[in-house]
């Protein structure tokens, strides 16, 4: 018999009644169901945009063909509304990124065991990118083409995730909340955690 109580599922994270600094690990997959990205990270709280989560330099992250240690912090913000997370990179990205915004759809919160909870995500493809040299920029449109047809993905899904691009990119551009800068005070709070 399991010492931990079975998983608890959540609609968002605030039924979950997380507590700073619990690991929260992100687990992205592609709409066929199979896997991507995992990435653990600290919770920090969260505020009118949604919840933010620390991801330190030296964690251990992989996907099915890569894993990778980070060579430096990020702040993921999970928003109470849209179909897109957003993660904030500090200046010791190797690849100058300074954010990178993943369009993505149906996002679940499940505790697995007291301290730590997954996030689950289906990854669209489509990425609203800055970085130092390139500037802003949209990536992977010829992914989700593809993956539209391979996938089938839902007309309704498609238009849904291009309008979320377009509004994604004119925010970034105007340096809209939450992508005006306020991510500093979460990095401040993430280094500081124990």
């Amino acid at each position: 018999m399991s010492p931990f109580p079975p998983p608890v599922h959540a609609e968002s994270l605030a039924e979950l009644l997380p507590q700073q600094g619990e690991l929260i690990v992100s687990r992205n997959r592609k709409y066929n169901g199979k896997a991507h990205w995992v990435v653990p990270g600290r919770y920090l709280g969260e505020d009118e945009f949604g919840h933010w989560i620390f991801q330190g330099t030296g964690e251990f992250i992989a996907r099915p063909g890569a894993a990778l240690y980070t060579s430096s912090d990020a702040i993921l913000l999970v928003p109470h509304a849209g179909d897109w997370v957003a993660t904030f990179y500090d200046d010791a990205h190797p690849a100058g990124v300074e954010l990178y915004i993943d369009l993505a759809t149906e996002f679940s919160w499940q505790r697995i065991r007291p301290a730590v909870i997954e996030f689950h995500m289906i990854d669209m493809d489509l990425d609203v990118i800055r970085t130092k040299d390139r500037g802003l920029y949209v990536d992977d449109e010829d992914e989700f083409a593809a993956h539209s047809v391979l996938m089938n993905y839902p007309a309704e899904l498609c238009t849904r995730m291009e309008s979320a691009t377009a509004s994604l990119v004119d925010a970034v551009a105007a340096r809209q909340a939450p992508f005006d800068g306020r991510d500093a005070a979460w990095f401040t709070l993430g280094r500081s955690l124990p």
